[in-house]
């Protein structure tokens, strides 16, 4: 994967990064990836979550729910 790279090589792309974005704002970009690594992984599992949901709803059916003030009735009055 890293074809021959060498500790000397990594050193190197460090200092190129700081050059590029000085040492003061580093802080606040590692920061930024950070959140937005949790961020990419909390929308990764509400996707696996709504992908699960609706073959768990499937497998199963039941029965809608009767409300027990539509089933219970008064009789009507009798003379």
């Amino acid at each position: 994967m890293l074809h021959g790279l060498t500790g000397w090589h990594l050193l190197i792309v460090l200092a190129v990064i700081v050059l590029l974005f000085g040492a003061a704002k580093l802080p606040a970009l590692a920061q930024s990836v950070g959140r937005s690594a949790r961020l990419f992984k909390g929308e990764w599992k509400a996707m696996k979550d709504d992908d699960a949901a609706p073959s768990a709803e499937s497998a199963v059916p039941t029965a809608p729910e009767v409300r027990a003030s539509a089933v219970v009735a008064d009789p009507p009055p009798t003379r």
